[in-house]
Protein backbone atom coordinates (compact mmCIF):
# COMPACT_ATOMS: atom_id res chain seq x y z
CA UNK A 1 0.00 0.00 0.00
CA UNK A 2 1.14 3.40 -0.80
CA UNK A 3 0.40 6.78 1.18
CA UNK A 4 1.15 9.73 0.32
CA UNK A 5 3.57 12.43 2.85
CA UNK A 6 2.35 15.71 3.05
CA UNK A 7 3.74 18.83 4.55
CA UNK A 8 2.24 19.26 8.24
CA UNK A 9 0.46 15.56 8.84
CA UNK A 10 1.56 12.81 10.77
CA UNK A 11 2.30 10.06 8.54
CA UNK A 12 -0.55 7.67 8.75
CA UNK A 13 0.01 3.56 8.88
CA UNK A 14 -3.44 2.30 6.90
CA UNK A 15 -5.61 0.04 9.25
CA UNK A 16 -4.95 -3.16 6.53
CA UNK A 17 -1.34 -2.55 7.32
CA UNK A 18 -1.60 -2.40 10.88
CA UNK A 19 -3.92 -5.27 10.93
CA UNK A 20 -1.75 -7.44 8.65
CA UNK A 21 1.03 -6.64 11.31
CA UNK A 22 -1.31 -7.74 14.09
CA UNK A 23 -0.79 -3.97 15.75
CA UNK A 24 -3.65 -3.13 17.67
CA UNK A 25 -4.12 0.71 19.37
CA UNK A 26 -2.20 1.15 22.50
CA UNK A 27 0.69 -1.04 21.05
CA UNK A 28 4.22 0.46 21.31
CA UNK A 29 6.41 0.60 18.01
CA UNK A 30 9.89 1.92 17.22
CA UNK A 31 11.30 3.15 14.32
CA UNK A 32 14.61 2.08 12.91
CA UNK A 33 15.93 4.39 10.13
CA UNK A 34 19.14 2.87 7.86
CA UNK A 35 19.25 5.47 5.10
CA UNK A 36 16.33 5.77 3.25
CA UNK A 37 14.53 2.90 4.82
CA UNK A 38 12.06 3.18 7.84
CA UNK A 39 11.37 0.00 9.30
CA UNK A 40 8.68 0.04 12.11
CA UNK A 41 9.64 -2.34 14.79
CA UNK A 42 6.51 -3.58 17.20
CA UNK A 43 7.99 -3.04 20.97
CA UNK A 44 7.32 -5.61 23.89
CA UNK A 45 5.64 -4.40 26.90
CA UNK A 46 7.85 -4.16 29.72
CA UNK A 47 7.04 -5.71 33.29
CA UNK A 48 7.11 -2.32 34.72
CA UNK A 49 4.10 -1.53 32.06
CA UNK A 50 2.03 -4.64 32.08
CA UNK A 51 1.78 -3.87 35.90
CA UNK A 52 0.59 -1.20 38.49
CA UNK A 53 2.86 -0.46 41.20
CA UNK A 54 0.13 -2.05 43.37
CA UNK A 55 0.44 -5.30 41.32
CA UNK A 56 4.01 -4.84 41.40
CA UNK A 57 4.59 -4.77 44.93
CA UNK A 58 1.92 -7.97 45.10
CA UNK A 59 4.24 -9.95 42.52
CA UNK A 60 7.73 -8.87 44.37
CA UNK A 61 6.55 -9.44 47.95
CA UNK A 62 5.99 -12.88 46.20
CA UNK A 63 9.02 -13.67 44.56
CA UNK A 64 10.78 -12.24 47.64
CA UNK A 65 8.77 -15.27 49.52
CA UNK A 66 9.74 -18.31 46.99
CA UNK A 67 13.43 -16.38 47.28
CA UNK A 68 12.81 -17.45 51.35
CA UNK A 69 11.69 -20.84 50.76
CA UNK A 70 14.27 -21.64 48.25
CA UNK A 71 17.29 -20.78 50.99
CA UNK A 72 15.11 -22.65 53.53
CA UNK A 73 14.63 -25.68 51.63
CA UNK A 74 10.99 -25.00 51.82
CA UNK A 75 10.98 -26.69 47.99
CA UNK A 76 10.16 -29.85 46.42
CA UNK A 77 11.73 -31.57 43.53
CA UNK A 78 13.02 -31.54 41.00
CA UNK A 79 11.18 -34.34 39.86
CA UNK A 80 11.72 -37.40 37.35
CA UNK A 81 9.23 -36.09 34.45
CA UNK A 82 6.85 -39.41 34.66
CA UNK A 83 6.44 -38.75 38.84
CA UNK A 84 5.88 -35.39 37.93
CA UNK A 85 3.01 -36.52 35.35
CA UNK A 86 1.38 -38.46 37.76
CA UNK A 87 1.40 -36.05 40.22
CA UNK A 88 -0.18 -32.81 38.26
CA UNK A 89 -3.03 -35.88 37.27
CA UNK A 90 -3.82 -37.17 40.64
CA UNK A 91 -4.39 -33.35 41.94
CA UNK A 92 -6.80 -32.66 38.40
CA UNK A 93 -8.35 -36.03 39.31
CA UNK A 94 -9.06 -35.23 43.38
CA UNK A 95 -10.21 -31.09 42.33
CA UNK A 96 -12.50 -32.50 39.98
CA UNK A 97 -14.27 -35.27 42.19
CA UNK A 98 -14.15 -32.69 45.04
Amino acid sequence: MTVTVKKNTALVVPSSVRRKAGLKEGDRVEFQVSGRRITIVPKSPRADDEYTAEQRQIIDARLAKADEDIKNGRVHGPFEVEEAIQFLRKEIKARKLG
